[in-house]
């Protein structure tokens, strides 16, 4: 059967002060719609309506976040909503999945979505993961993750590297030569240039027990943890096994852990796993920080964009400039400046240059935990 799995466990520090460790991103209601403003996680949960059966649809998140998201995004019970007690990054979000359906269910295939892309246009996305699903129906050993093309040489993105075309697909799934993470900007002006590379979208698609066979090899301890709390999972102990394995954990992200050495061993034998992609030529937005958030919204004559009430935000003699203003009745004004960002909420107020918006996480580290 099919299943899908969305990650939010992200706590979109550099989304601060509008994303809260109480209330990350991908929870917010910041996206601007046709309907009101949405959040992230509404709409990666909307995106696979009609590909994935609704009670097959799972959330890898913060257990904290358990009640806002079944208050917040209905049709997610508790069963559907897998809380992790403390976060490992991807792979043991995602082993833990596998975990879970493949005791339930040997043969499910399921993809790992992610809760913080905006992608467009979306009947094309479902398409193409719907072939994804039917690549790894076929072959079992088949680990599917999609690529995206590069519409620049972004440098804070891992590549994919496409070979030869996989028959019957339309020349859109190629096998996998290689994974490179984040190169230099020479590097990846390359990659796009060459025309052989996209974006690794940290989008996938397996057999449950594929994957786990794949992590009992590569992995071994991330393997034997989540074996433990799978064992547990329909009884009793199901929390106390849970909060005692999960955070011993080796924390590692899927790429390092199981598609680089996948790869790798793909490259060396015809037998065993087979890394493929499915090209994806779409719109895709990584919404991570305040100037791809700006990337949302319409520009004025002058490049600047606006989130909240326009009759409150107020600008003279400035050029490419966000306001992001999250309280009611609250007037901002900005004279003279250029490429700034400025976020106000009713206990926080942000202003820094657009380049140097990276740094925002590192600010947010020394911030007092009451306001983070």
């Amino acid at each position: 059967m099919r299943y899908a799995m969305i990650m939010a466990g992200g706590s979109g520090t550099r989304l601060w002060p509008v994303s809260r460790s109480h209330s990350p991103k991908q929870l917010v209601r910041f996206i601007p719609s046709d309907d009101g403003p949405r959040s992230l996680l509404q709409i990666a949960a909307d995106r696979i309506t009609g590909v994935v059966p609704n009670d097959h649809r799972l959330i890898c998140t913060n257990e904290a976040y358990r009640d806002e998201i079944k208050r917040t995004i209905p049709g997610f019970d508790d069963e559907q909503i897998l809380g992790e007690p403390v976060g490992r990054d991807t792979v043991n979000a995602i082993g833990l999945t596998a975990a879970v359906l493949a005791a339930r269910d040997p043969e499910a295939v399921f993809a790992v979505l992610t809760a913080d892309h905006l992608i467009e246009p979306e009947r094309g996305f479902r398409e193409r993961l719907g072939l994804a699903f039917d690549l790894v129906e076929r072959d079992a050993q088949r680990l599917v993750t999609f690529s995206i093309t590069p519409t620049s040489p972004a440098t804070g993105f891992g590549y994919v590297e496409r070979a030869e075309p996989i028959e019957g697909t339309g020349g859109v799934a190629f096998r996998v030569e290689r994974f490179v993470e984040k190169p230099s900007v020479e590097k990846a002006q390359a990659y796009v240039d060459s025309g052989a590379f996209g974006w690794n979208s940290g989008m996938f698609v397996w057999s449950a027990t594929t994957f786990l066979d794949c992590l009992r090899r590569y992995k071994p301890e991330s393997h034997a943890g989540l074996a433990e709390i799978a064992g547990a999972w329909d009884t009793p102990d199901r929390a106390r096994v849970l909060a005692a394995a999960y955070p011993t954990l080796p924390k590692i992200s899927v790429d390092y852990a199981v598609m680089e050495p996948a790869s790798r061993e793909q490259a060396r034998t015809e037998s065993g796993v087979k890394v493929v992609t499915v090209a994806l030529d779409i719109d895709w937005l990584d919404v991570g920080s305040w100037p791809s958030f700006g990337e949302t919204l319409d520009a004025d004559p002058h490049g600047n964009r606006i989130a909240g009430d326009p009759a409150f935000a107020h600008t003279h003699d400035a050029e490419r400039t966000l306001i992001v203003n999250h309280e009611p009745g609250h007037h901002i004004a900005v004279v003279g400046a250029e490429d700034l960002i400025v976020v106000h909420t009713p206990d926080a107020t942000l202003v820094m240059p657009r380049e140097r918006a990276q740094d925002l996480k590192t600010l947010h580290a020394q911030l007092p935990e009451e306001v983070r």
